[in-house]
């Protein structure tokens, strides 16, 4: 909430005391609070959401990087099952050191892979809560200016459907809590 817009909802308030609009400018004040709460929540699971992004994409690399690996080894152990080699025994051993190394990068290649998959998981979650702050924000901001009409018109219609709109609001920001 930008500086100006404070001290526009300070004035209201002080109209508000004027005769049965103080309910109006309490419910106004809390509003705004609500708006700032909302506000930061979305923002933080924005950044999560980018976090997990950037370390999904960590992990994926890790796990390209390993599969290249991988495939070079068997590559190269293809190789020396088709040349023709002067010490058989040292082109052995090698092969064997090459088939070891595939195990265990076949094992790192799930792990990682499975790893990848689970934060790529806890993106799209954190990017789903984002939405939801983001809704709730917007509905919690129409509701507020709703609400101000009521001070400006003294119709308390507005108040109602204020009300209304800031209630949609914070059943979206409380949705969050059930979205897994």
């Amino acid at each position: 909430m930008e500086a100006n817009e404070s001290q526009e909802l300070q004035e209201h308030a002080e109209h508000g005391s004027e005769s049965g609009m103080r309910p109006v400018a309490f419910t106004m004040a809390l509003l705004a609070v609500l708006v700032a709460v909302v506000t930061v929540l979305g923002h933080r699971s924005q950044t999560e959401a980018v976090l997990q992004q950037a370390k999904a994409s960590d992990t994926w690399n890790e796990y390209q990087a390993k599969k290249i690996r991988a495939d070079n080894k068997a590559t190269a152990t293809d190789v020396l099952s088709v040349i023709t080699v002067t010490d058989a025994a040292r082109a052995s051993k090698i092969a064997k050191g090459y088939a070891d190394h595939q195990e265990k990068w076949a094992e790192d290649l799930a792990e990682e892979m499975k790893e990848a998959k689970g934060l790529e998981a806890e993106v799209r979650l954190a990017e789903r809560h984002a939405d939801f702050f983001d809704l709730a924000e917007a509905l919690l901001e129409i509701g507020l200016v709703i609400t101000s009409v009521t001070l400006l018109t003294r119709s308390k219609i507005y108040w109602y459907i204020g009300i209304a709109f800031s209630l949609a609001g914070i059943v979206s920001a409380a949705a969050v809590l059930f979205i897994k």
